[in-house]
């Protein structure tokens, strides 16, 4: 069968896709290319639906093989093993991408596969699989029929560059990957030196017709491989149990909403749910606990939305811009190198920072080639921290994600090599979270940096934005607790010092969001990082002029090149 091919001029190159040849088994396959980047990407989908949890069984694996730049593995093995963070993070930058296209409801596993064949050692392959996966399940007989396009912004001087080299991006001030509609933004993830909300937002809008491009190419194939949509069976809420027990339910959530204790209101809405499914047990059978269960959620959701959209009065009382009170306390661990615990309502994040020599900095092996890192951040997420009982395993999917996040929005202000020659670890340990422990952790690390005297820029504080929308309104809502980040439409997390933003991430839930309601996101984020600057800044205004008297002392100095003989010796005889 030969293969059916579309094509869209993107920057430098043209992305091409191509379907029919390879993988002729999956649901949907398509092979990319951008330059000599060769992405596969397919998709397959269960033919046993599940139970519905509440959210899109979907699952996404993201592969670099060795072999696409001519390399074999190293270490005893010889192969691949379990995916590294770069796989991992680029692996959710597809899911997230994803993921709000498919809609509420579908009950059949999905899973996305992103292999890398082919790397010229330039260009990240992680947006050309974005731009593939959206592709596979348009043409596939999959549901999925809202084709989404991706680019990376990039800005050096003053010059935007589409989709720029990795060396270009070591030179940029911004690093930004946008994903749209046609009409929307679904997904933004970015890194920038302290750029303002007025420039970020004429970024996304400088991508847009880029994005409307790659969709039309998707669209052209799709046309051409003219495959049907198989009908799968979609979740349905049971209208009859619904209509019985509403107004039940709602009056005893007039009672519940505003308890600002997230344990406490759990429990009692615990309570109702089990109380509400005796009594209707003793006059009718038919239901089922989780039956119920789903439709007690279900009037949940309608009924916050209904509090936020019509009174502005959110679960915990608050008002919409309100941010939950915020303590801060430096040097909370005596043989540390630095330590700050930051809580913020009940969200509390305990960040440690260690400080090391060269030896210690962190060797990282990518397709484009071994670099090393003298910052890193680890974020930790114990189930003790949400009341729970599991296993303490390898970090996962989610900790590395929130990690890198958070370690990108303080990069920009940590000192260079030459500046401070000490490699820095920051740990986040989360101990209680109700939402955004990520941009938590982002401020505890700030305070935590400069309690350990590495002379950063700027403090940094981060803070997530939601949203709430209706039939013909929306309301922006102002550091998102946890049920408003499972029940909202938006998780928008922003990063940055009083100067401009460090980091963003955006995930959104719908169909994606407009311009207007970005910018009022953005602004609402800015008011909200400067408080809680201020609150920082109330416990320490800037870096320790010392570092802690039980790191490592590392002392730096010149040389005549001329003498460089006499210390090393013949040949380096004296430092073998």
């Amino acid at each position: 069968m030969p293969a059916s091919i579309s094509t869209s001029a993107i920057g430098k190159e043209s992305i091409v896709f191509s379907h029919g040849e390879l993988a002729k088994l999956a649901n949907g396959a398509i092979l990319a290319s951008y330059g000599d980047n060769v992405v596969l990407v397919t998709a397959c989908i269960s033919s046993e639906s599940k139970q519905y949890e509440g959210f899109v069984p979907l699952t996404v694996e993201y592969q670099e093989k060795t072999y696409a730049v001519g390399k074999i593995p190293g270490g005893f093995i010889k192969r691949e093993g379990k995916p590294k963070d770069t796989e991992i993070l680029s692996a959710r930058l597809i899911d997230r991408s994803i993921r709000p296209l498919f809609g509420d409801g579908l009950l059949n596993e999905v899973q996305v596969i992103a292999m890398v064949l082919s790397s010229d050692g330039k260009n990240d392959p992680d947006v050309l699989s974005v731009n593939a996966a959206s592709c596979t399940l348009l043409v596939s007989d999959i549901p999925f029929s809202n084709p989404i396009g991706a680019v990376r912004i990039g800005k050096i001087e003053n010059n935007i560059i589409l989709n720029p080299t990795y060396e270009e991006r070591e030179k940029s001030s911004v690093d930004l990957v946008v994903v749209g509609t046609d009409d929307k933004i679904v997904m933004l993830e970015g890194l920038f030196s302290e750029v303002p909300e007025d420039e970020l937002l004429e970024l996304i809008k400088f991508s847009h017709p880029y994005i409307k491009d790659i969709i039309k190419a998707q669209r052209e194939l799709q046309k051409i491989v003219n495959k049907t949509k198989k009908n799968f069976k979609f979740y349905e809420i049971n209208k009859e149990l619904y209509n019985l027990i509403l107004e039940e339910v709602k009056s005893n959530l007039e009672n519940i909403y505003g308890i600002c204790d997230k344990a406490a209101r759990e429990e009692e809405l615990n309570k109702v749910l089990n109380s509400l499914y005796e009594e209707i047990k003793s006059y009718n059978d038919k239901f089922t606990f989780q039956e119920v269960k789903e439709v007690f959620y279900k009037i949940e959701d309608e009924f916050m939305r209904e509090k936020i959209l019509n009174e502005e009065k959110r679960p915990d009382s608050r008002s919409l811009n309100q941010i939950r009170p915020i303590d801060c306390k430096i040097r909370v661990l005596p043989r540390t190198h630095g330590s700050a615990l930051f809580t913020r309502g009940q969200t509390q994040s305990l960040v440690i920072t260690t400080l090391g020599t060269s030896a210690d900095e962190q060797l990282i092996e990518a397709l484009e080639g071994e670099k090393t890192k003298h910052f890193m951040l680890h974020y930790s997420f114990p189930p003790f921290s949400v009341g729970e009982i599991k296993p303490l395993r390898a970090p996962s999917r989610r900790e590395i994600g929130h990690g890198m996040l958070a370690e990108k929005s303080l990069s920009k202000v940590i000192p260079s090599k030459e500046e401070f020659p000490y490699t820095i670890r920051v740990v986040s340990e989360i101990l209680e979270s109700n939402g955004s422990s990520s941009m938590a952790t982002v401020c505890a690390a700030s305070l935590s940096l400069m309690d350990a005297g590495v002379p950063i820029k700027r403090p940094v504080a981060g803070i997530a934005i939601g949203l709430v929308t209706g039939k013909d309104n929306y309301k922006i809502l102002t550091d998102i607790a946890g049920i408003e980040d499972h029940y909202g439409d938006m998780d928008f997390k922003i990063a940055g010092t009083r100067q401009g933003i460090t980091a963003c991430q955006l995930d959104v839930k719908i169909l994606g969001i407009d311009y207007k309601i970005i910018y009022e996101a953005l602004l609402a984020a800015k008011d909200a990082r400067n408080f809680i600057l201020d609150k920082m800044q109330e416990t320490i205004l800037k870096p320790r002029d010392g570092i802690s008297e039980y790191a490592p002392k590392i002392k730096t100095f010149k040389v005549d090149p001329e003498k460089i003989g006499n210390i090393i010796g013949p040949g380096g005889k004296i430092i073998r």
